[in-house]
């Protein structure tokens, strides 16, 4: 197999279905060597029967090209860490890192208990957290030996995580922190040569199977517009060496639009020079937020 990641080593995690899964045989339909990582768990976390790393592995293999399986808990430092031997021990080197795994626990916030608070934390944000980490140590150390890589990060936010959705008060505060975790990490590692972007899909995965249930193709109709591999072509540019310059930046994917989306910046301001009674600030925040756009809706308010 040969194409736009032609000789490039692909870590993708959750990578056992769904988007994941997409993005594994993305990348290796151009050209990528790729580690298949999913703990294989349901979507709450708990374990589950099946094998999926495996068996992308075998289809990736079936098609010609080179893939491995690590079924490693990405949310430890053992399991992160053995992420990224485990492409360095197989391939040699590491190109391109996809963070995508992640589950739900969904209730409305008085419903929702700590431990699924904690668990929804700890998959999505600290198992975005520790695989990055490790990468980039491993990239900072080429850096300074002289060999600077062209490194790619690709992390997986959501819509939740940029305008908030009912009922996910977990999963939109842990989506909301990739993005922070997304601009921090391009600040920090551009020096070493590794660019790290954040994308925010909407696909029919597990995941999201009820909520776009109705939107499946029939058969010869075509165009499935809610397939995750629509999804994985932006994820695969995002992770070669042709996204060169593009870094810090948060892209919605979803069917065939791709959108930039723009995130926090100043709008409307007045500054008094002095401090402000409370009387004068409500009456001036009155006024501001008059001047300023409308925000996005909640999802699902």
């Amino acid at each position: 197999m040969s194409g736009i990641c032609d000789g490039r080593v692909v870590v993708v995690t959750g990578a056992g279905r769904g988007l994941g899964r997409a993005h594994a045989l993305a990348f290796a339909a151009e050209g990528a060597r790729v580690v298949v990582n999913d703990l294989g768990v349901g979507l709450d976390g708990a374990p589950d029967a099946d094998s999926p790393a495996a068996q992308v592995v075998a289809e990736i293999r079936a098609a010609g090209g080179e893939a491995v399986a690590h079924g490693g808990d990405i949310a430890t430092t053992q399991g992160a860490s053995s992420l990224i031997t485990a492409a360095l021990e197989t391939y040699g080197r590491l190109d391109t890192l996809v963070n995508n795994a992640g589950f739900l626990r969904d209730r409305m916030l008085v419903n929702l208990d700590e431990d699924d608070w904690d668990a929804v934390m700890r998959v999505h944000l600290k198992g975005h957290f520790l695989p990055l980490k490790h990468a980039a140590a491993h990239w900072r150390a080429q850096a300074k030996a002289g060999r600077t890589p062209v490194a790619r990060v690709v992390n997986t936010s959501s819509g939740a995580g940029l305008l908030g959705s009912v009922g996910q008060g977990n999963y939109s505060a842990a989506k909301a922190g990739i993005v922070g975790l997304t601009l921090v990490a391009s600040a920090e590692l551009a020096r070493y040569g590794v660019q790290v972007n954040a994308i925010a899909p909407a696909a029919r995965t597990r995941m999201t199977e009820h909520t776009f249930a109705d939107t499946m193709a029939a058969p010869g109709e075509g165009f499935d517009a809610m397939a995750p591999e629509n999804v994985s072509p932006l994820v695969v540019w995002l992770g070669s060496a042709a996204s060169a310059g593009v870094s810090g930046r948060v892209f919605e994917v979803e069917a065939g639009r791709i959108t930039v989306m723009e995130g926090w910046r100043a709008g409307p301001s007045t500054d008094k020079g002095a401090r402000w009674t409370p009387a004068e600030a409500g009456e001036t925040a009155q006024k501001l937020l008059g001047e300023a756009e409308t925000p996005g809706q909640v999802y699902g308010a």
